[in-house]
């Protein structure tokens, strides 16, 4: 597959990956399904946006460059083979990095607030966080520390574990773009072959 297919694919991946992950955040603020009278009582995890902003909208700008390299000139910059579709190729790199970095952000939070446990109301009446080490990940037992909101534990557990998913799958795709960049920089495309009179990929 010629490099700007294979970033066209990923791109067209990455789009449902992010919505995903922008809408496992929003859940994220109605524990148990339910409208929380205080936000004080959400998760601090929550208000760190790592699915809106780390695998969303961080996300969604690399995905647009992806999907928009199968199309790009390969001859531009007036047919000067020293730019064009290796320079398109180049700078999707750097928005495969950044887009790298903001998966990888919903991804340490995503991990650090399934080790925490949710926020939730404790047996001394009090909100605070009764797990310790993710204690409760193999004890379920221990979910019945938390009384309100009802069930919190699976709701929490589930949306930052598909947040952890989707963070891990948009590294590996980002990383795969990256290599696949440079790949079109140093061999330009094959698509671009004999491009404006030239013998060879551009």
């Amino acid at each position: 597959m010629c490099t700007g297919g294979c970033a066209k694919c990923l791109g067209g991946t990455l789009i449902p990956l992010a919505l995903f992950g922008f809408l496992a955040n929003i859940l994220l603020f109605f524990p148990g399904g339910k409208v929380i009278d205080n936000n004080d009582h959400l998760s601090d995890e929550v208000w760190f946006f790592g699915g809106i902003l780390g695998s969303g909208v961080l996300m969604i700008f690399p995905a647009l460059v992806f999907l928009g390299l199968k199309n790009n000139d390969c001859c531009g910059c007036c047919g000067n083979e020293s730019c064009g579709k290796r320079f398109a190729m180049f700078t999707s790199t750097i928005f495969a990095v950044i887009g790298f970095l903001g998966a990888g952000y919903s991804f340490v939070i995503s991990a650090i607030s399934i080790n925490r446990g949710p926020k939730c109301l404790m047996d001394n009446s009090t909100w605070g966080y009764p797990f310790h080490e993710g204690d409760y990940l193999n004890d379920e037992g221990l979910w019945t520390k938390c009384q309100e909101p009802v069930d919190v534990v699976p709701w929490n557990l589930t949306l930052f574990s598909i947040l952890l998913v989707v963070g891990g799958i948009q590294m590996l795709l980002c990383v795969i773009q990256v290599i696949n960049g440079l790949l079109g920089t140093l061999c330009g495309d094959c698509q671009c072959c004999g491009c404006c009179g030239g013998d060879g990929p551009v």
